[in-house]
């Protein structure tokens, strides 16, 4: 009999360290090419330290999702440590490589260790849409609920976590190639705040505000909308915008009955692409 579920994400789902820690959730780290640097998102390279760096920068890094052998490495661990069932839960495939390769790895798995169980997948969120998904995992296998249990508790997380986040501008997901179908609001006067959110794994726009209380109080609405009279539990997401995001809280929670919530910033991977001054939440229905 092996231990428990093993849980395993991204470090793009950036969870606060203490929730990591809290819950035993594993994760594995993306890459981020800074000129000739080779940076582990928050292995090498930590929030604040790269927030300061990127407000000054002269030209965007570039990321890359870990590769096929760093997940064989990862479950490797996890086994020798004596699990034998992972659920390994990813970023949406439309964004980012993490759920082909950790596939890839899977089944080269099956080869090597037919013994381990190992289900893979695509959340179709980012964030911390992807990270309450990966609580939610975590803390079913802390419960003793087995592979298929927890797998389908995040699947059944998927169609009903929602992202809406908004920046001063698009100009970081433009160059860095992730603004899907929210292009046509690259080209916005400056003074206009994007709303974006994803759609089945695609970013893509949900309108526009004058300012940033305007951008707050949209979001509100539709947290609102989609939760109704019942409950939400909320991540409020920020990149080097803490007294922003508290600012949502406020507005948001001053309309919704929240009965869970957390505040965490994006990892350095997210932020090369939202850009400093982002704010925004992650919900999902919840009592």
């Amino acid at each position: 009999m092996g231990k428990q579920v093993a849980v395993l994400t991204d470090s793009t789902a950036s969870l606060p360290e203490a929730m990591l820690k809290e819950l035993n959730i594993y994760t594995v780290a993306y890459y981020i090419h800074r000129g000739q640097e080779v940076l582990r998102d928050l292995v090498t390279i930590q929030r604040d330290e790269f927030i300061q760096w990127l407000m000054a920068a002269r030209f965007l890094p570039t990321t890359a999702s870990p590769g096929p052998g760093d997940y064989v490495e990862a479950y490797e661990s996890l086994a020798r440590e004596g699990h034998d069932e992972i659920v390994s839960i990813h970023m949406t495939s439309r964004g980012s490589g993490a759920y082909q390769a950790a596939t890839v790895a899977q089944s080269m798995l099956m080869e090597q260790r037919p013994e381990l169980r190992v289900e893979v997948i695509d959340t179709r969120n980012v964030s911390l849409c992807q990270g309450w998904m990966v609580i939610e995992a975590a803390r079913a296998a802390l419960a003793g609920l087995k592979l298929d249990e927890v797998a389908a508790r995040v699947r059944n997380m998927i169609p009903i976590t929602h992202m809406i986040q908004t920046a001063d501008t698009l100009k970081y997901l433009y160059m860095g190639g992730r603004i899907g179908r929210a292009k046509h609001l690259v080209g916005s006067l400056l003074n206009i705040k994007p709303l974006i959110g994803m759609e089945d794994g695609e970013i893509t726009a949900l309108g526009i505000a004058r300012s940033r209380g305007q951008a707050y109080q949209a979001m509100a609405d539709k947290v609102t909308e989609v939760i109704g009279r019942g409950k939400a539990r909320i991540a409020y997401v920020h990149a080097g915008a803490a007294q922003e995001v508290d600012r949502l809280k406020r507005i948001v929670e001053a309309r919704v009955e929240v009965v869970e919530s957390l505040v965490a910033e994006l990892s350095p991977a997210l932020a090369v692409h939202t850009g400093p001054g982002t704010a925004g939440l992650c919900f999902y229905p919840g009592g």
